[in-house]
């Protein structure tokens, strides 16, 4: 198991493949249509989409925790 303090970055890595992991089938599709050839671009295109994905992820995380506490309510204490 991992560290909690290592959540934040586990949770990036995870939602950054699953997210480049559609848009760039989606993508691909369209670029190419259903052909033979779709599945090893798609994975060409997800191997290079990840990690840029995944460091976008991280660095623009805590600007967007900002302006979701800026436009949400905090919790009753």
């Amino acid at each position: 198991m991992l560290p909690a303090r290592l959540a934040p970055v586990l949770f990036g890595l995870i939602l950054s493949g699953i997210m480049s992991c559609v848009v760039t089938c989606v993508a691909t599709l369209k670029a190419v249509g259903f052909s033979p050839e779709a599945p090893g671009l798609w994975m060409g295109a997800w191997s290079f989409s990840w990690p840029v994905a995944f460091v976008v992820v991280l660095v623009v995380a805590p600007a967007v925790r900002r302006f979701v506490a800026m436009l949400v309510k905090a919790p009753a204490n």
